[in-house]
């Protein structure tokens, strides 16, 4: 089973983090580089800064937990979606933009992939996993909104990410797909 996670930020490495017990290979997709700032939030060492996100996940998994994984630290385009995600068996979608979001979810329905999405609101107060055929893309409310800068939401970036790699695992186990509502009251699945 490959199970390629798409956007490796505070949410996506949390999640393949949480990931690393199943027999799977992970794919890891970002082009964005470690800054000192995402150390709050996301699942990086301080070495790691500098390096390409999906790199810098790779070795950590390699290295810590000898995980089968793959990086590829390009954006996901409509021209390299095919090439990145044709071979998944499971489409992990962790982007913090709608653009890209569209793009998976495109691909998803067209090449009939099963495709998760893990959300987070920019203030921090719910999140999401819904599976494709339950989810539409929001718009941010500024482009290039951070959503999980500095570790104000780190607790909450926990649950979330959590629920997402429960969701997964139980996906890889029997097929089955909930959904979730995460807000600060608690978490609904259906």
């Amino acid at each position: 089973m490959r199970i390629v996670f798409c956007g490796v930020g505070a949410l996506g490495s949390t999640a393949a983090m949480a990931c690393r017990n199943l027999e799977a290979t992970l794919r890891l997709v970002d082009f964005d580089r470690v800054e000192g700032k995402n150390l709050q939030a996301q699942a990086f060492v301080k070495q790691s800064v500098g390096k390409n996100k999906a790199m810098a996940l790779k070795l950590q998994l390699q290295n810590f937990f000898s995980i089968r994984a793959e990086a590829f630290g390009v954006r996901l385009t409509a021209a390299n979606a095919t090439e990145l995600l044709a071979d998944g068996d499971l489409l992990v979608d962790c982007f913090d933009n709608a653009s890209s979001r569209s793009i998976l979810s495109k691909f998803a329905r067209a090449q009939q992939r099963a495709c998760v999405h893990g959300a987070l609101s920019a203030d921090g107060t719910y999140g999401l996993v819904r599976w494709d055929e339950q989810f539409t893309p929001d718009a941010e409310d500024e482009p290039g909104q951070a959503t999980c800068e500095g570790g104000e939401h780190l607790p909450f970036i926990g649950i979330v990410a959590a629920t997402l790699a429960r969701t997964i695992q139980e996906f890889v186990a029997d097929g089955t797909r909930r959904n979730s509502m995460i807000s600060l009251g608690g978490t609904q699945r259906a």
